[in-house]
């Protein structure tokens, strides 16, 4: 049966090309609010942490009614590091739109993301979006994305792909690109006539692949997924199973059924082959499980999610400060937290270690783990972690690492020194290519590890003109040492509260990260020295009292502005020797051996050995 009154797609693109802006619109003129109603801007980025950010983390679901025919819509994240929400939501979809930037072009999450849609075989429906940016480049994008295609190895039929012209911020789409449309009604008329409706078996056994899974404090875990086959009923027992488990088969019963309308859910009492359904009683269900008719255990193959290719960390917080902060701060709460989010999170590994206190956390990237240890503050976690490592593999006797396809647009006077730090880390250009008459493109193949610490450096060189972005092109021989940071820590001396003669007193040995009154402890990293060694300073230091007093000599001392680091600036700060302490209130660097005198004699000895 094909469900004619139905369709299916995804958006995909590469981050702040705009998806997100473009779903708000859809929504808009599909008829979801009334017509006075307030709309915030990205309604579909609802947590706290996607609006603060621009970014999308989690992909979801949303639909709209367009001539009678439902249209399902999943909005998927842009950042390379959530590339596993992305490939596992292209399995309930039947299309996608690949929205691209009308200046930036293909960019290298698209490419990511195309190549999972086309492997796949989903149709393809290309829209510039940006039409309206002064800078536009309308008449090279639809050739470059075209270029992208063939080198992907499209079908006939996807290097045929309609492209449509967007502003999503001004809510028009044309299919001409000097013509700027009034609304969004061709593109809803170009989803309706190539993206093919689902061709489903309604009558046949159920199926349906768990592809995303929510919490709600009534029903407890829910279920996301498109039906394959046959219809589902409220109240229905059904077949728990995996495709790679094949000992899992589990009877259980839906206990609530919900279609999306809107940003809403509708509950609902029966759903047919080619729905997006959302269904709740099955509470140890994970992403990746099929529930199955009882009489016909035939679980759905899973995609095979790209694994994970960075490692942090995770113990107790062991520090001074320790559970002055935080709610939860015992191993139990930490394990406990860190197993409940691989549940959700595919692309995230979790291994014990030797130690209860200590668990290794794997990940896809710096901004993958650094937000969900951002996550893990604000619900009032209290931790630690270690310095990220990338994860490296033995391929036929070979050392191997994952190797980043990074692309960098800077201004042409910034070319010599990226070019020249990015070969400093090992980066090789593969790639250059003029934007404008001011700017230029970069394509590098950089080992990841290469990549760490960067980012601040990068935007230091181009005066914070520069963009950079970086997507997994594989894994590949070694690319041997890169130096370290080039850069040490000052400790602070002993446990007090820093006051400002002892600030600066400090301040001239190199910058520093804490204020008057902020409290330290001995161990503690409070700056950094521009060279490469560690210092220890005072910085509760007070000055000597005299009987004599020197009128505003205390009010003479001037302190520099101290450096306040974001937690990503702080992951790519630390050291080998060094921990981040995590609070609900403060992110604070500390030295592993917090002792003076026992660090100093391990440093020794650790030389001594090399």
């Amino acid at each position: 049966m094909i469900r004619e009154d139905l369709r299916n797609v995804a958006i995909i693109a590469h981050v702040d090309h705009g998806k997100t802006t473009l779903v708000n619109e859809m929504l808009r003129q599909g008829g979801v609010f009334r017509e006075n109603q307030v709309i915030q801007d990205r309604v579909m980025d609802s947590g706290d942490i996607e609006r603060e950010r621009g970014i999308t983390i989690l992909s979801k679901n949303t639909s709209i009614t367009y001539k009678g025919v439902k249209i399902n819509i999943v909005d998927t994240p842009g950042h390379a590091d959530f590339g596993g929400e992305v490939e596992r939501v292209l399995k309930m979809v039947d299309g996608v739109l690949l929205l691209v930037d009308a200046y930036e072009g293909p960019m290298p999450q698209t490419r990511f993301v195309l190549s999972k849609a086309l492997d796949l075989d989903l149709k393809v429906i290309v829209v510039v979006n940006k039409i309206d940016r002064p800078d536009a480049r309308l008449d090279d994008i639809s050739d470059e994305v075209l270029e992208l295609l063939f080198d992907l190895e499209a079908g006939e039929a996807q290097l045929e792909s309609p492209v449509v012209y967007c502003s999503a911020r001004a809510g028009t789409a044309s299919m001409d690109p000097h013509e700027p449309g009034t609304d969004l009604q061709p593109l809803f008329d170009t989803i309706l006539d190539h993206i093919d409706p689902p061709d489903v078996d309604v009558d046949g056994p159920l199926q349906v692949l768990v592809s995303s899974i929510e919490y709600n404090d009534y029903v407890g875990r829910m279920s996301i997924g498109k039906i394959e086959r046959g219809s589902i009923t409220n109240g229905q027992q059904v077949l728990l199973c995996d495709y790679h488990d094949p000992s899992l088969q589990e009877q259980k019963k839906v206990s609530s059924l919900y279609l999306f309308s809107g940003l809403k859910k509708e509950a609902v009492e029966n759903a047919k082959a080619g729905d997006i359904v959302a269904f709740a009683g099955i509470e140890d269900v994970n992403i990746g499980n099929t529930v199955c008719d009882i009489d016909h255990p035939e679980p759905v193959p899973f995609v095979k999610i790209s694994e994970p290719t960075v490692e942090m960390m995770f113990l107790v917080n062991d520090s001074p400060f320790a559970g002055q902060e935080g709610k939860y701060v015992t191993s139990r709460h930490l394990r406990q937290r860190l197993f409940t989010e691989i549940l959700r999170d595919v692309s995230l590994r979790v291994e014990e270690t030797d130690s209860p206190d200590r668990f290794r956390v794997l990940g896809r990237g710096e901004m993958h783990l650094s937000i969900l240890i951002e996550n893990m503050r604000r619900e009032g976690y209290e931790f630690a972690v270690g310095k990220p490592r990338v994860l490296f593999r033995t391929e036929n006797g070979v050392k191997t690492e994952p190797i980043e396809r990074l692309t960098v647009d800077v201004p042409k006077d910034n070319v010599g020194i990226v070019i020249e730090k990015l070969g400093y880390r090992k980066g090789e250009m593969v790639e250059m290519n003029p934007l404008g008459d001011t700017r230029m493109r970069l394509d590098f193949l950089i080992p990841e590890r290469g990549l760490f610490g960067y980012r601040s450096e990068f935007l230091t060189d181009t005066r914070g003109e520069g963009i950079m972005n970086s997507v997994l092109e594989g894994y590949m021989p070694y690319k041997g040492d890169i130096p370290d940071r080039q850069t040490g820590s000052l400790i602070c001396y002993e446990t007090g509260e820093a006051v400002t003669y002892g600030l600066y007193q400090a301040q001239d040995r190199g910058t520093l990260f804490v204020t008057p009154g902020m409290a330290v402890y001995g161990g503690m990293v409070v700056g950094i020295n521009p060279k490469q060694d560690d210092i220890v300073v005072n910085v509760c230091k007070k000055k000597h009292a005299t009987n004599i007093r020197a009128a505003g000599s205390d009010e003479a001392l001037r302190l520099t502005p101290a450096k306040i680091m974001s937690l990503e600036e702080t992951i790519e700060f630390i050291g080998e020797d060094e921990y981040m302490e995590v609070t609900p209130k403060n992110i604070r660097i500390r030295k592993k051996i917090l002792d003076h005198n026992l660090r100093n004699r391990y440093n020794i000895q650790h030389r001594n050995q090399q």
